[in-house]
């Protein structure tokens, strides 16, 4: 089970390939500020609706200085189809290996139909501009948790 991540820790580094194969790093949002969320997988209703809804809210989201990336266990031609098939606008990076997702403490055990089973925690990490956790939440629901983010950042 990987460790969770509190407010100050330091958002851990990482480079992964975006829906076009491109590198997309953390650290080249140094100086603002960046939603990253955890979702199990492309193509699913709670993925596309939430994916969805970070697309709706990404003007305002923008507004107030917040860029936004998805992260999944997807390969980037799966990530490709999701945008395309969604209109999705924001940034989907794929982390087949996990490793992200573990370094962030998105991935482990979870509860799924009473069942225990080991898989993506659906997750949000929120990162300041010198690259600390401002906020991180984990087991978020895949409705209503854009709104509610955008209500707790009093945006």
């Amino acid at each position: 089970m990987s460790e969770r991540l509190q407010p100050g820790d330091t958002a851990p580094a990482f480079t992964l390939p975006d829906a076009d194969g491109n590198p997309v790093s953390l650290s080249d949002r140094a100086g603002r500020k960046v939603i990253v969320y955890f979702y199990p997988a492309a193509l699913t209703p709670g993925c596309t609706k939430q994916a969805c809804d970070f697309t709706d809210s990404l003007d305002l989201l923008a507004g107030a200085g917040y860029g936004v990336i998805g992260v999944s266990p997807d390969k980037p031609e799966k990530l490709a189809k999701f945008r395309e098939k969604e209109n999705l606008k924001v940034t989907l990076v794929g982390d087949p290996e996990k490793k992200v997702l573990e370094a962030y403490g998105a991935f482990g055990e979870k509860k799924m139909y009473g069942r225990t089973v080991t898989g993506v925690i659906r997750s949000t990490v929120v990162v300041d501009e010198e690259g600390k956790v401002e906020r991180a939440l984990y087991n978020v629901r895949a409705t209503g948790h854009v709104a509610k983010l955008i209500r707790d950042l009093s945006l």
